[in-house]
């Protein structure tokens, strides 16, 4: 199992969807920035992200990076998860915000998003792929449909 760093979105919307608990089946540790850390614990996130963050599993590590730096243009958040996965040499980064998937893709990073996840546990048959993104229609998350669409593809094929 590998190591994977997450900015705050994928994890705001796991705990919300009651579907965190896929992370540490596909991944041995899940590392967040402080920064990230810190968007979980805001007043404005929902209390269930709060309380969730307020006593984190044993298999979520807070690491800040070393340095990083502004030049991005991402939010805090997003910009220190890539730091802190370049600095490590992780390669897999759990980021949905458009923006900064690109800028990780284009730092060498491989990033996953939350319907990436959702994908890949369907495919392992841990989850029902249309129960969750139902769940995932009643939270303020946005996706495009076609990528629903091309995900169902993918998993009918299999």
């Amino acid at each position: 199992m590998t190591v994977v760093v997450s900015d705050t979105s994928p994890l705001n919307y796991l705990i919300l969807i009651d579907a965190v608990d896929l992370l540490p089946r596909l991944f041995s540790e899940v590392l967040i920035p402080p920064a990230v850390a810190a968007e979980l614990a805001r007043m404005k996130a929902p209390a269930r992200v709060r309380a969730w963050i307020e006593s984190p599993p044993s298999w979520l590590r807070t690491k800040a990076p070393a340095a990083s730096p502004r030049s991005l243009g991402l939010g805090e958040g997003e910009t220190e998860a890539i730091f802190l996965a370049k600095e490590l040499g992780i390669l897999l980064l759990l980021i949905d915000e458009r923006k900064g998937f690109h800028a990780a893709e284009a730092l060498g990073l491989e990033p996953i998003g939350l319907l990436g996840i959702l994908e890949l546990s369907a495919y392992r048959n841990w989850i029902d792929f249309d129960d969750h993104i139902q769940r995932l229609r009643g939270t303020s998350f946005r996706f495009h449909e076609r990528l629903i669409v091309e995900a169902k593809n993918r998993l009918s094929k299999r």
